[in-house]
């Protein structure tokens, strides 16, 4: 197999590199890369949204051949082309110093989303973008993963807030061919399509693929035409509300994204579901081992000795459960090639507490996988007591279930100047070995002023892009001028300014801080010492009560008596999520413990400077240390604790985290913020980073499950 070749009629032989760089995803992370393009026409890249193949499709052949005579350019294209070139060769990587045998195999990852960048857009959250963190460091490491997923060409969901401030939720068709992705190929120039084993009628897949660095990503989509209507829509968004059409996608996940592996000839020794959705890919492999002759037991004891499975939700009702009707429906005709009645089969997803539910897929991946763990040091403690009814006979402290704390990308999710300071004071390869605390404790090097000038900057340039959204809105779509001050027209660099950006699930209480208006509106509109706070973020579309949390957050910033000092920024994605993280002074985070099982977003906040403001819940109770930001929420809160918690946040703002922030010295400069600054980046950088992430996996999990192989 082979993937096409995209074609740009305008790019100059001299260029044509430009072509390697922009179809894999290895710029995303790389700011040279991402420059060599800006380059070409700055407001040309702004408005491609930063998607280098939309970028060279777009621009005249004038811009392209002047670049390829102008001496510059061609220094910095030169270097990048070569550093790009060297940096996705194959080498040896970790796996095999930690003595596992790879035997030329790799390992097959399984998520049913991936947050890779805003021009591509197969996530809807913080699941996600853990994954495509997963897979960009496994490329930086040399870790021999091969990656599967879907396409979803539809499931772009663009957010447009009306009028009366509720969320409308806009499809957006992804235009495949303007972005970093190709299709998969045979050899006779036809794209590979894969039939599902075992679904009739049948389902067939077309199938793509994503380079990220070293690593592939392969996308399936349905909505092609050799499939009827119904089947052409299981790939068309993500997490599917109707039950059977989300059972038919899961299947196609698992069991179809196993078989596009197989039919590509991609043989992998372990397997690591990202959550449940995809756990129909230890049916295949527990088939294709029957298949070689082992019995049932056998193949499942190889199967458990060589799957992992990352489970991400500590509430029961984020469990995929299919009822027994629909699993009979389609998985009839399947139990019998693994040598077993229906009872057995249907046992493997059996929640002893809910026995008649139905197939639970998180409680049938934690039995069929031998190496299981929660996202978090308390997710893990959480996870062992949800799901201790499956190890009875075991106290819940010896439930077999381990964590690997998230962390996130630090190339990614590190501001570019932020970058080139680090390079100054902790040295040119800091990058290369980032997990190291040792190197961190550089940032004492920095000079306050020099830190605080480019967090400065930073905060600047997040406010003028919300105001540009909102000045954009204004003029497009002729909204009123209080809507557009709710976007953030009025927004001040000078103010302090509070972060609070995820998805709008009721749990994560964005709302908390408005608890008591009053109180709120004297911070907001003290004259010498005020805050603004900066909202960002969606509800899912089948969501009320989401809706209801961000309708009355928006229309509070409408509100005159907020002094235009509270803020929405509408469409929340990957773009807004890099302003947000690298330029406020305090990242806001409340939700209802312990249903955070990790978070991310105040790890990214923490890289580039921002201190929490946190209830004690996820990765922050491993990650405060007393220095680097402010807690509340420690104590037992009986019954409702919405008033207690934001009476803490109110507290802690006004006693704490104002008077530090304004407490300046005679140069301008906070010097006891900017000391919290540092202790955030230096205590929090190495600790929640993917490469730390990806090296305890390597260690607890890939290294002992490719020995099993």
């Amino acid at each position: 197999m082979e993937t096409v070749q995209r074609q740009f009629p305008n790019l100059p032989p001299r260029l044509v590199g430009l072509e390697e760089i922009a179809s894999n995803l290895w710029w995303s992370w790389h700011p040279a890369a991402r420059m060599l393009f800006k380059m070409l026409n700055r407001q040309a890249w702004k408005e491609c949204g930063h998607n280098p193949v939309k970028l060279l499709k777009e621009l005249p052949k004038e811009t392209l051949a002047a670049a390829a005579n102008d001496s510059d350019y061609l220094r910095h294209y030169d270097v990048v082309l070569s550093r790009f070139r060297k940096g996705i060769e194959q080498e040896e990587g970790l796996l095999p110093s930690r003595g596992a045998d790879l035997n030329g195999e790799a390992i097959a990852y399984f998520s049913a989303e991936y947050g890779l960048h805003h021009s591509l857009p197969f996530f809807a959250g913080g699941l996600g973008f853990l994954a495509g963190d997963h897979l960009k460091e496994c490329s930086d490491l040399g870790v021999p993963l091969v990656a599967v997923g879907f396409m979803y060409p539809e499931g772009y969901v663009r957010q447009r807030i009306r009028e009366d401030g509720w969320q409308d939720s806009l499809d957006e068709t992804l235009d495949r061919d303007a972005a970093s992705i190709s299709r998969v190929l045979k050899a006779d120039g036809e794209q590979v399509v894969v039939k599902v084993p075992w679904v009739e009628p049948p389902i067939h897949v077309a199938v793509w693929q994503t380079a990220v660095g070293k690593v592939s990503l392969y996308l399936m989509d349905t909505d092609i035409e050799l499939n009827d209507p119904w089947n052409r829509g299981i790939s068309a968004r993500l997490y599917i509300g109707d039950l059977e059409q989300r059972l038919r996608q899961e299947i196609v996940l698992g069991i179809g994204g196993t078989e596009v592996l197989d039919t590509l000839g991609i043989k992998h020794s372990a397997l690591h579901l990202n959550e449940g959705h995809a756990a129909f890919a230890l049916l295949e492999r527990l088939r294709e081992r029957i298949q070689r002759g082992m019995g049932y037991e056998e193949a499942l004891h190889q199967v458990r000795s060589t799957s992992i499975f990352t489970t991400h939700t500590p509430v029961p009702a984020g469990h995929d459960v299919f009822p027994f009707y629909l699993m009979e429906k389609y998985f009839h005709s399947y139990w019998p090639s693994l040598g077993i009645d229906r009872d057995t089969f249907f046992r493997l997803g059996l929640h002893p507490k809910e026995p008649n539910a139905g197939f639970n897929m998180t409680a049938f991946a934690l039995r069929v996988c031998g190496f299981r763990n929660g996202v978090s040091k308390k997710h893990g403690e959480v996870a062992r007591q949800m799901w201790q009814c499956l190890w009875p006979d075991l106290p819940e402290k010896e439930v077999p279930i381990d964590h690997v704390t998230n962390g996130v990308h630090v190339p990614t999710w590190i501001e570019p100047k932020m970058e080139l300071l680090f390079n100054k004071y902790l040295g040119p390869d800091w990058l290369d070995d980032h997990d190291n605390p040792f190197v961190w404790e550089l940032i004492e090097e920095i000079p306050d002023e020099e830190l605080w000038k480019i967090h400065y900057w930073m905060k600047i340039k997040l406010i003028d892009a919300i105001r540009d959204r909102s000045r954009m809105r204004w003029a497009q779509d002729r909204v009123s001028p209080s809507f557009a001050l709710a976007g953030g027209a009025l927004l001040d660099p000078s103010v302090l300014t509070l972060g609070f950006a995820r998805r709008f699930a009721t749990y994560k209480r964005a709302d908390l801080i408005l608890y008591d208006m009053q109180r709120l509106k004297k911070f907001l509109n003290d004259r010498w010492r005020p805050i603004q706070i900066i909202f960002a973020g969606k509800a899912h579309p089948a969501d009320d009560p989401g809706k209801r949390i961000l309708q009355r957050i928006f229309n509070a910033a409408r509100d005159p008596e907020m002094g235009g000092r509270l803020a929405f920024a509408e469409d929340y994605d990957e773009q807004v999520a890099q302003y947000m993280v690298h330029g406020v002074d305090v990242w806001l985070n409340n939700p209802l413990p312990p249903m955070e099982a990790s978070g991310t977003s105040g790890m990214k906040a923490a890289l580039n400077g921002a201190p929490q403001l946190s209830i004690m819940d996820g990765w922050w109770l491993e990650g405060f240390s007393g220095k680097n930001g402010w807690v509340f929420g420690e104590g037992d809160v009986s019954g409702n604790r919405d008033q207690a918690d934001a009476e803490a946040i109110y507290q802690i703002l006004e006693n704490e985290i104002i008077p530090l922030y304004y407490r300046v010295s005679e140069n301008g400069i906070p010097h006891d913020w900017v000391r919290v600054m540092k202790d955030t980046i230096k205590s929090n950088a190495p600790r929640f980073s993917a490469r730390r992430m990806v090296k305890e996996y390597i260690e607890k999990f890939y290294t002992p499950a490719l020995k099993g192989a």
